[in-house]
């Protein structure tokens, strides 16, 4: 039993890979899910006369706003205030590792849940919490329900389909739920996907029990989610900004300066911006952004003015998302693609 939860922590990855299908040969290295660079922070030791310099990562302008990654699990309880979702712990369950930082295109880890040692129930299992950023996939799709369908569409053949994307309700919101198995693990996954401030958060249960994993879609009804979440709503609003994606063009900008660096590294940095009700930026978060790279962006971002944005005849505050640097290519693959 033991070798088999191995199994099934190590293959966790898989639909994260799906879900940024994405990600091409030659993308950049240098940060998020796919870094080969030490992190400053790790524990490590170091070789004598050694300098370590940082290379891409996560970062944000003011340490109050609230990040996407910034989830925490306190006394059993997840809590992540940027999506405004918090969930209640399964007795005996609990988060052994933090994830890795966003990825270049906006893929977070926010949290891996498995039973503790002293978890006393016949099977194990995981829980994976992550999100996609909508304005930065290279997957060819809109929103949650479309990303759920790209990935059943583009499932490895070692893998099949139990139950096709479907609506469910959990917790009173609306979910896009997929199931799929390996035959030769024995292992299942069910995915529940919605989406929030034009992200989609997913819930991903593994197991090779299924009756285990039916325990735990039902013990995500504790949940707490805002109003906003939908497989295709989620867009903000109420008391967070509106998220509109590719905001940052000619017709809203009045004022643009462009960042100066002083050294290329041919990165692509995502940048998720807030405006206020002025037009004016209020808070920068770098998904993947090299130090000099971030100072630089903000120093050009502050002096960038937009048109007021209004919602029923009243300004209010807009998110979205800026790639500076290399862009990536998007998946060709159709997320409307009704492959069985």
């Amino acid at each position: 039993m033991q070798f088999a939860f191995m199994r099934s922590l190590a293959m966790f990855s898989l639909l994260s890979s799906f879900l940024a299908a994405a990600q091409v040969a030659g993308q950049p290295q240098s940060g998020g899910d796919f870094s080969t660079n030490i992190h400053p922070t790790e524990q490590q030791r170091v070789p004598e006369g050694v300098i370590i310099v940082k290379g891409a990562w996560a970062s944000a302008s003011d340490s109050s706003t609230p990040l996407p990654e910034g989830g925490t699990i306190t006394s059993g309880v997840f809590s992540d205030p940027y999506f405004s979702l918090s969930y209640s712990l399964p007795a005996f369950w609990a988060q052994k590792h933090n994830g890795p930082p966003p990825s270049d295109s906006g893929h977070y880890m926010l949290a891996l849940i498995t039973p503790t040692a002293t978890y006393k129930g016949a099977s194990r299992g995981s829980i994976l919490i992550t999100a996609q950023d909508m304005f930065f996939t290279l997957a060819p799709a809109a929103n949650a329900l479309e990303l759920i369908n790209y990935a059943k569409n583009n499932l490895q053949a070692d893998y099949q389909v139990e139950i096709k994307p479907t609506e469910t309700n959990i917790a009173g919101h609306s979910f896009t739920f997929f199931a799929y198995w390996s035959p030769v693990a024995e292992l299942h996954w069910y995915v529940l996907a919605t989406q929030i401030r034009c992200h989609t958060v997913e819930i991903v249960l593994t197991s090779q029990d299924t009756k285990l994993l039916e325990s735990l879609v039902l013990d995500l009804n504790k949940m707490k989610l805002p109003a906003e979440a939908g497989p295709t709503a989620g867009a903000g609003g109420g008391t967070v900004p509106v998220c509109i994606k590719d905001y940052a063009n000619n017709e809203h900008v009045m004022t643009r300066v462009e960042p100066v660096f002083t050294d290329r590294k041919f990165n692509a940095v995502p940048v998720r911006i807030i405006i206020d009700r002025e037009g004016k930026i209020k808070h920068i978060h770098f998904l993947s952004a090299f130090p000099d790279q971030a100072k630089a962006i903000t120093e050009a971002l502050e002096k960038w003015q937009f048109r007021p944005y209004r919602k029923d005849g009243k300004p209010v505050e807009v998110e979205t998302g800026i790639m500076f640097g290399r862009q990536s290519r998007p998946a060709a693959t159709t997320a409307n693609s009704t492959r069985d």
